[in-house]
């Protein structure tokens, strides 16, 4: 692996771009011409791209272009309320605006819904699919009563409170292994999440209201992306379960699953999911 330059930190690499849906911030590595991965953050309070992805910018970018947006409503990006949030279509716009043609997406969680329905509607522009604790759409058989599960719960909790307190619970169930539900990230989380109020207030505010920019199953079973399915067997959050039906779903799909893992498998298992990343995208670079 080449040698990065020092300015591969959250600063350095932090840009801005402006699409029809507002004010993007996007942290980008890489080299011109290389071929793009964009990843996509989950919906946890404080998330952005770099928090949720850092390591596998590190670890992709000197071989590939990586682009990690805040989407609309996160991070330092436009505030966006629940009606005027369309991920799939700020991501388009977003590659627009960039003049990127195709990419291969990486989604976690809300991400990865996000890149589920961008790549159903838009089969020219994604080459390459991987999505980690993304949901399924259906009905679930392991969640008695389709309701929230615990750690989704606690996600909620921690947009009405995002007190280091209250982050910590959401960080205790979102980890397996308790070296990772650090007070240190807990912190972070609340600091990144608190400074910035008016997207705590327009999340809370659309709490309860149908999900949205989510694509079906039929739209699901379209995708002719190759795609990878990472998922914790022990995610708290959006259950294991979810992985399995969207291989089912997913006709050039393969599922992974990590034992002892929760919903952060790029956190948790960062060594064994950046081996995974190079293997699913080898084949973009002898293009």
């Amino acid at each position: 692996m080449a040698t990065l330059p020092e300015t591969l930190t959250e600063d350095g690499t932090s840009r801005t771009v402006e699409t029809p849906s507002g004010t993007v911030r996007y942290n980008a590595a890489g080299p011109a011409g290389a071929p793009v991965v964009v990843m996509l953050h989950g919906s946890g309070p404080g998330a952005t791209g770099w928090s949720n992805f850092k390591s596998q910018m590190l670890h992709l970018a000197d071989r590939y272009r990586v682009i990690a947006p805040d989407m609309p409503g996160w991070g330092a990006s436009v505030p966006a309320t629940y009606e005027e949030r369309n991920h799939p279509r700020t991501v388009i716009e977003l590659l627009d605006a960039l003049g990127i043609e195709q990419v291969a997406l990486v989604g976690n969680s809300m991400g990865g819904a996000t890149s589920l329905k961008v790549a159903a509607d838009n089969p020219e522009r994604v080459t390459h699919l991987v999505t980690l604790g993304a949901g399924a759409p259906g009905s679930k058989l392991f969640l008695p009563g389709g309701g929230p599960s615990e750690g989704y719960k606690l996600l909620l909790a921690a947009y009405r409170d995002a007190s280091p307190e209250r982050m910590q619970k959401f960080v205790d169930v979102f980890c397996f292994d308790t070296k990772f539900r650090s007070p240190e990230l807990a912190k972070e989380r609340s600091d990144r999440a608190l400074a910035y109020p008016e997207h705590l207030a327009n999340f809370v505010a659309g709490i309860g209201k149908p999900r949205r920019g989510t694509a079906s199953e039929d739209e699901i079973a379209s995708i002719q992306a190759s795609t990878l399915i990472i998922h914790g067997r022990d995610d708290r959050v959006v259950v294991f379960e979810n992985g399995v039906k969207l291989l089912s779903l997913i006709p050039n799909s393969t599922l992974v699953a990590f034992n002892q893992c929760g919903h952060w498998a790029q956190v948790e298992k960062a060594a064994q999911f950046n081996r995974l990343l190079d293997v699913h995208l080898e084949d973009l670079l002898a293009h």
